[in-house]
């Protein structure tokens, strides 16, 4: 019996090849798959169909650069309680939360069975954020510590519950759900390109490049368009460039939150040309209106070439001299190491991906394991750290912009300017399944859709690393001093509006 079927990156497949298992069958193959370390759930879902309700579960291989697919049915509205993946593996905690609070399916051994974003559409009806169960500890020790949810820094909405021992955190539980967006649910709603391109700019701020890649590598897929040359070449380097401008303005912010002004002056000061880099080539700081699906509305001139060469000639010398400064001073040292410690065995059993697996030792990064753009035509190496701490995450992050400044100087030298491709989008595949992967500057993103018989998508999945990430954060953050907090969130930057789906 065929258990699964493997896709790369980018592939569509039609719904009737993917096998169909027992629940049983189902749980068994995934959680053993999950098991081994070059492999790990990019994505988790249940789709209702008329009066069941079927369950697909995409395991990447890392190893070999495929996705393992397959898929279960229960019925819908079924009051069964089924076994968990997440009693065998911690990494599926967030897909079975979501499952059960959006589709009802009931778990009998879901050791964290919390609501997870708070859907207006939930099954849960009872299920609000004023009676969210945070974990407690009856002591007169310990006492809790609240932050949020309105954002100090007026970011986004999320709420922190600290359960400390004088000023040592023995527990943190991150509650987030607050926006109710529905970006999933407006995908199926909107029916123009540029819709949807926009909804695909807007799923987190400073991911436009990373989501939007993702967005249209997928429709062009399912249409069977190929990108030419000058179209890969522009994403690519644009998917760069914002590694770069995240990275520096989070150099910046955690030299802020260990009061090193001339760091956070300097590293902020240098993020600025290089977003306004973006204003230049499409009009946006941002990147939004950059990526269009079947085309190249702002093709790769002389005048955006010779931008980026003067932006790095200028960003190099200062960046450098800044941050070797910074990496010399004990009293930024005493601060950053071995401080928010993730450990590899940490990283790997709640299913961290991008920056946060990097920097404990795990090889997750899907320009190396599954390349999409011109990612498998140039020895893309991913930076890895073991130690896992904030000075990992700050040395990464220097590394990772001094690689990709290498990337973008590259393709500007030897890529042909053209007028940009005239090929036609075209239709839509029918009754068809796809999963897209980028790496964005936080990590894997993964668009999955699926069409109905007329080539319209029936339903459309969204995964920002953040939802893989949160938890280890909450880890990280365990036996340090309450006042490290705000220098170990800052070092993983999550997405709170990335989140919430």
């Amino acid at each position: 019996m065929t258990t699964s079927i493997h896709i790369k990156n980018n592939q569509p497949v039609r719904l009737s090849e993917i096998p169909v298992l027992s629940y049983e069958d189902f749980l068994d193959l995934n959680t053993r798959q999950a098991n081994d370390v070059f492999t790990h759930c990019v994505l988790y879902f249940g789709w209702p169909v008329d009066d069941h309700i079927r369950l697909f579960c995409c395991m990447a291989d890392d190893a070999k650069g495929t996705i393992m697919l397959s898929s279960a049915r229960i019925p819908n509205g079924d009051l069964r309680e089924y076994p968990s993946f997440t009693a065998k593996n911690l990494a599926f905690h967030v897909f079975e939360r979501e499952m059960h609070e959006k589709l009802g399916i009931r778990y009998s051994d879901h050791p964290w069975l919390k609501p997870l974003r708070f859907p207006a559409e939930t099954a849960q009806k009872g299920s609000t954020i004023e009676n969210y169960p945070f974990y407690r500890i009856e002591s007169e020790e310990l006492h809790e510590v609240g932050v949020g949810p309105i954002h100090a820094g007026v970011i986004e909405p999320g709420h922190f519950r600290f359960i400390c021992n004088g000023e040592q955190i023995l527990h943190l539980e991150i509650q987030l759900g607050y926006q109710h967006r529905g970006i999933e649910q407006l995908f199926l709603q909107r029916k123009t390109m540029l819709q949807r391109n926009i909804l695909a700019e807007n799923i987190a701020g400073d991911s436009v490049v990373g989501h939007t890649t993702a967005f249209a590598g997928l429709w062009e897929s399912l249409c069977g368009f190929v990108p030419g040359e000058d179209l890969l070449a522009a994403r690519t380097i644009a998917s760069e460039l914002e590694r770069i401008a995240i990275h520096t303005g989070d150099l910046s912010a955690i030299c802020t939150d260990i009061a090193y002004q001339r760091g956070s002056s300097v590293f902020g000061r240098l993020r600025t040309p290089v977003i306004n880099t973006f204003q230049i080539w499409c009009g946006n700081r941002l990147g939004k209106s950059l990526i269009r699906a079947g085309r190249n509305q702002f093709p790769l001139g002389n005048s955006i070439k010779n931008a980026l060469t003067n932006l790095f000639d200028a960003y190099e010398p200062d960046f450098y001299e800044m941050y070797q400064r910074m990496k010399t001073l004990p009293s930024i040292l005493a601060r950053l190491e071995r401080t928010g410690t993730v450990t590899m065995v940490q990283a790997e059993k709640t299913g961290a991906v991008g920056m946060i697996a990097r920097t404990s030792g795990l090889m997750r990064d899907i320009r190396w394991t599954h390349p999409y753009l011109l990612y498998n035509s140039f020895p893309h190496q991913p930076i890895i750290k073991h130690h896992g701490d904030v000075y990992s995450r700050t040395q990464v992050r220097k590394q990772e912009i001094t690689q990709s400044i290498g990337y973008i100087r590259d393709l500007v030298h030897d890529t042909t300017t053209t007028a940009g491709s005239a090929q036609q989008l075209g239709s839509p595949s029918p009754d068809s399944f796809i999963l897209s992967l980028t790496e964005g500057w936080r990590g894997e993103i993964c668009h999955c859709a699926i069409t109905n018989n007329n080539g319209e998508p029936a339903i459309y999945k969204i995964k920002d690393p953040s939802l893989h990430n949160w938890l280890c954060l909450a880890l990280a953050v365990r036996n340090n001093d309450i006042s490290d907090f705000p220098i170990c969130n800052k070092s993983f930057d999550l997405s709170y509006c990335g989140h919430d789906l």
